[in-house]
């Protein structure tokens, strides 16, 4: 099955009365927002939207503690800056949670996968641009990547699990990127050859609850590399 026709499976799948709930989620405001950065608190907070984890999750990503998780893949650079926030503590800060994140290389490629229709070329036996971190008093998670790529039929994305400390999951969800830095950044370097991405934010099937609650912050240049910040909320 191509990558593009699994998206359109599980979209159609989840139908209008799973969208609900989402889009529901997404209006849910407190009082507090923290900053990605230092983890202080300001403005409001909204729950993050729940999204799909397939079709490329990580199988043990327990094995994949790392703060830098490029391994051999190369790119422009970006730090990944995530921080977790409880809900239920009135948005402040989580402390301790286990936050897994995933994404595909300058080609489009996962690592885990591969020898098939959804992704020709065979990365079953690597582990690249997979990592695991625990967040600190700050609710606060770094990590070192290189900008993703992109494949047919989804916009720019990274994957998100966020579990408790006891390892209960709290939250599946994906970030996505402003469309005007990736075509930047895929007009020069290993992105050149791969081209521009095919779907935006707001025709991709995923984000199709909109992106409120995805988008990141990023900032920096394709010669000094990316900052990225996001702000995930979950109910723990």
């Amino acid at each position: 099955m191509e990558r593009k026709e699994f998206l359109k499976r599980t979209f159609s799948a989840l139908g209008i009365a799973a969208i609900s709930p989402m889009v529901g989620a997404c209006t849910t405001t407190d009082t507090v927002e923290p900053d990605a950065t230092t983890g202080t608190t300001t403005g409001s907070c909204t729950t993050t939207s729940d999204e799909t984890d397939g079709p490329f999750p990580t199988k043990s990503p327990a094995s994949l503690v790392a703060t830098d998780i490029r391994s051999d893949r190369q790119g422009t650079p970006l730090t990944v800056k995530i921080t977790v926030q409880n809900k239920n503590a009135s948005c402040a800060a989580l402390a301790g949670a286990l936050v897994d994140i995933w994404h595909c290389d300058a080609a489009g490629n996962y690592s885990e996968y591969g020898g098939t229709g959804m992704q020709s070329t065979n990365f079953q036996s690597v582990h690249f641009l997979r990592g695991r971190q625990t967040t600190d008093a700050t609710g606060l998670v770094t990590f070192t990547s290189i900008y993703p790529g992109w494949y047919s039929g989804r916009a720019v994305h990274i994957h998100v699990h966020v579990y408790n400390s006891s390892g209960k999951s709290l939250k599946i969800s994906q970030i996505a990127f402003p469309e005007d830095i990736s075509k930047v950044v895929f007009a020069q370097g290993v992105y050149a050859s791969h081209g521009q991405a095919d779907t935006t934010n707001a025709r991709d099937n995923v984000f199709s609850d909109g992106v409120t609650t995805n988008i990141s912050t990023i900032t920096g240049s394709t010669a000094a590399g990316y900052v990225l910040t996001w702000n995930m909320v979950v109910e723990a």
